[in-house]
């Protein structure tokens, strides 16, 4: 299990304990956090899940691969350096404490 902290565009946070193997995408939606539609289910073929890593966390998570990369040319507003679509991200012990800022909207 890893406590991931997603944030609201609002600032209304969600501390949610996710458990190990799932993504922080399925985490998110199972868990009712708004602003996470994941509308292709976590096969990286949108980018309804894309959020804003703190910046404390963007050396500490493995790098996007290019499917990701091609993906979050579609987010709103993607950040080159913080970006990152949840359903990419694997939980594991690594990322407890992980903080994930979601974007005013998806697209």
């Amino acid at each position: 299990m890893a406590k991931i902290t997603y944030v609201e565009h609002n600032g209304t946070q969600h501390v949610i304990e996710v458990a190990t193997g799932l993504t922080v995408m399925e985490g998110a939606r199972d868990n009712g956090v708004p602003g996470i539609e994941a509308d292709c289910g976590g096969a990286c073929a949108c980018s309804t899940c894309h959020v804003y890593v703190a910046p404390e966390w963007v050396d500490r998570l493995p790098k996007k691969d290019a499917m990701e990369e091609d993906m979050l040319d579609f987010a709103w507003q993607p950040d080159p350096v913080r970006s990152r679509l949840t359903c990419q991200l694997k939980v594991s012990d690594a990322l407890d404490g992980l903080v994930v800022n979601l974007p005013e909207k998806q697209i």
